[in-house]
């Protein structure tokens, strides 16, 4: 008796792209790139690309979203449902950004690269336990420093801001009018 052969698998449809990149976000510990799924999956970018934009379409009406920053792809969860998994994992109200906190992220990134001595200069009071705050939830970052006298260090938005706040880019961030600016 012969060994019986399986048949070749055929070349997966734009639907079954989709859901083995979702199958792929599920279990990935981490945003994964749009050339990492395209060689995993033996496929060219845009065809990535076009099974993201299917994922996305599908995603709106369920509980997990399609995330992207940049060519960086992950499966979150929906906003609307922030409130139900913080109470299922425990999270208490005190994890949540002060006011002060969420006023210095906001200049840092409007004016972004910035010093403290510049956020200071805006907020008219000291920032620093602020900005070691911001640092430590790996919202900002130093990106180097300023070639001034004392070389302060300059700050800067990370993906992990961008991942938080549900922003694709700096580019998503709405307009704001800052009174006597032109």
């Amino acid at each position: 008796m012969e060994p019986q052969t399986l048949p070749a698998e055929p070349p997966p449809s734009a639907a079954t792209t989709a859901q083995l990149i979702e199958s792929i976000l599920f279990v990935a510990s981490e945003p994964v790139t749009i050339a990492q799924l395209a060689k995993v999956l033996e496929i060219v970018p845009d065809a990535v690309e076009a099974a993201l934009d299917d994922l996305h379409g599908v995603s709106g009406a369920r509980g997990i979203r399609v995330q992207r920053v940049e060519d960086r792809v992950q499966l979150v969860s929906a906003p609307e449902a922030a409130a139900v998994i913080e109470r299922f994992l425990g999270v208490h109200a005190n994890t949540r950004l002060s006011a002060a906190a969420l006023e210095v992220l906001g200049i840092i990134a409007y004016r972004q690269p910035i010093t403290r001595a510049q956020i200071e200069g805006v907020r008219g009071v000291d920032c620093g336990g602020v900005l070691r705050a911001l640092l430590s939830r790996e919202l900002i970052c130093e990106t180097g420093r300023l070639e001034a006298v004392g070389r302060p260090i300059l700050y800067a938005t990370t993906a992990e801001f961008l991942h938080q706040f549900g922003l694709t880019s700096l580019r998503d961030l709405p307009p704001v009018e800052v009174p006597g600016e032109q």
